[in-house]
């Protein structure tokens, strides 16, 4: 399995929070709260377990080629809803970082702008990896070409 993040082993967890922002909070709010919780993991965690993440913002678009429950065209909870992805070697040492005094009141402010409280899911890694090079897609290209439709 190829790394989705340098030094992120094949067997570590990834999480992921959902945000809902409330009416009254802007995305400068969250991207500032965000910001001070994400300082604090990298500063303390880094060597504890903390591997990376990213937070990404509903764009409001919706792809059409890629959705099977109608043909929408915008997302309603563009600028509203964010994800918080981190990447831990174990799911214990993540655990373990939520427990420090020194993340408990940053994470807190980021909950008073969740109009969805906040539920945060452990995922295990199955897959992950990166674009083939130009080189490396013409050769898969090929191989195929040749190979691709008989059987193994």
């Amino acid at each position: 399995m190829a790394q989705l993040i340098n030094g992120f082993p094949s067997d570590g967890v990834v999480t992921v929070n959902r945000v809902l922002l409330k009416p009254g909070f802007t995305v400068d709010d969250l991207q500032e709260r965000v910001a001070m919780l994400c300082e604090n993991v990298k500063t303390y965690h880094s060597d504890t377990g903390f591997v990376g993440g990213f937070v990404a913002l509903n764009s409001g678009a919706i792809s059409n080629e890629g959705s099977t429950i109608g043909q929408a065209v915008a997302n309603p909870l563009k600028d509203k809803e964010a994800l918080i992805v981190t990447f831990w070697r174990s799911f214990e040492e993540h655990e373990q970082s939520h427990r420090s005094d020194s993340f408990q009141p940053l994470f807190k402010k980021v909950l008073e702008l969740c109009e969805n409280g906040n539920e945060e899911i452990a995922y295990s890694m199955l897959w992950s990896g990166q674009a083939y090079s130009p080189e490396e897609a013409r050769a898969a290209r090929v191989a195929k070409a040749r190979y691709g439709n008989k059987a193994a």
